[in-house]
This record gives C-alpha cells, sequence and structure tokens, in this order.
C-alpha cells in the first residue's frame, strides 16, 4: 500500500520549514492529501491555507522532487510517497488546524522528522540549500 501525500517545501536562512501536529513528536513537512477531484495545486494551496494561514501563489508552484518513504505510525511496509513543491505565498506563516508548531529543520535535524522528511532533508543538504 502507498500513501500519496503533496508537500511545501520553504526553505529560510538555510533552514527547511518543518512542521509538528498536537501530540506527536515526530516533525513533518507542511501539506496533505488531495480530496477527490483536486489537482495537485488545489490540494496543495488549501492544505497550506488550513495548517499555516497563508496563502500559495498557485501560478508560482515548481516541482520540487518526489521521495518515498516508510511511512510513519502505520503497519510495517506501508509506504508514503511526498510530491514536494515549491511555490510563493502571502501572510505570515502561523500554526493553525492540527499543526501545534512551525520549526526551521537543518540537517542536524533530521532525526526529530519522519522518514520521507528524512529523504528530503538529505536531498537538499547534498544540494547545499540548507546547514
Amino acid at each position: 500500500m502507498e500513501i500519496d501525500k503533496l508537500a511545501w517545501i520553504h526553505i529560510r536562512a538555510r533552514k527547511l520549514l518543518g512542521a509538528r501536529s498536537r501530540g506527536n513528536p515526530v516533525c513533518y513537512l507542511p501539506g496533505g492529501k488531495r480530496e477527490p477531484g483536486e489537482s495537485d495545486a488545489e490540494a496543495l494551496v488549501r492544505e497550506i491555507r488550513e495548517e499555516l494561514s497563508i496563502a500559495l501563489d498557485p501560478a508560482s508552484l515548481v516541482a520540487a522532487g518526489e521521495f518515498r518513504a516508510e511511512a510513519d505510525a502505520k503497519p510495517a511496509g506501508v509506504m508514503v510517497k511526498l510530491i514536494c513543491y515549491e511555490a510563493d505565498f502571502e501572510g505570515e506563516i502561523a500554526p493553525a488546524a492540527e499543526i501545534e508548531e512551525v520549526l526551521w529543520l537543518g540537517h542536524a535535524d533530521r532525526e526529530r522528522c519522519s522518514a520521507a522528511g528524512r529523504l528530503v532533508l538529505d536531498h537538499l543538504h547534498a544540494c547545499d540549500r540548507i546547514d
């Protein structure tokens, strides 16, 4: 089984924006799953608005990679496919909905992240985009 998810990559001062849900110590990339009939852009704009109280500019979305890893808190063998995008936004990033905390992550923080998040951090570090 594979879970299909979308994520927003946002880097500031060589740190990657991450999020942590209430009651969960694991950090994730902001984003989520598509609703039936939604495009990637529609779903990501909706999820980021719900989680971070900001408005992504759908016209600025740029594909930033696809990563596969074992899903966290799921039975063994369940995989997650994380399709990542970068995009411009308007507003002030603030946790909302199930998000308790937003964090700025460097490569040294990888052990705090989901398996898919660790792959993204490794990739961004190898590309010299984060410290």
